[in-house]
């Protein structure tokens, strides 16, 4: 099991940075995805990157403004990720945890880097699609 924690700070208000990585169905600002298709129950959705490989996603905690989690696997790897916002004087923190298991030992070598990356994209996009 590969653990990966990325923490960051934001100038905008907790309510807009939630919208923002809750809001499934405007994905546009991401960079890494293609698509994503939202299940008929609303706790289940599919990201797809930009070379189409599916991830598939189910939500399991989502208390506004505080927590958001969801599990998730593909044919490659299964995890757990967790979203912490907290609401600061001067904007938003996160801190956004994420654990997954690789199926394949090798691919497991390179995990952990993989995962940093990940969430350093995410990051950069997140600032960008708050105008930060």
């Amino acid at each position: 099991m590969k653990k990966s924690i990325i923490k960051a700070k934001f100038k905008s208000d907790i309510k807009k940075v939630w919208e923002v990585v809750t809001d499934n169905s405007n994905y546009s600002w991401r960079s890494d995805l293609s698509r994503i298709e939202i299940g008929k129950d609303n706790l289940s959705f599919i990201e797809y990157t930009s070379k189409g490989f599916p991830t598939n996603f189910v939500i399991t905690v989502k208390k506004p403004f505080e927590r958001y989690e969801f599990n998730m696997s593909n044919k490659n790897m299964k995890g757990h990720w967790i979203g912490k916002f907290n609401k600061i004087h001067d904007g938003t923190e996160i801190e956004f945890i994420e654990e997954v298991s690789v199926n394949n030992p090798i691919m497991n070598l390179f995990a952990g880097i993989y995962l940093k990356k990940q969430q350093k994209l995410y990051i950069n996009d997140l600032k960008r699609a708050l105008g930060e």
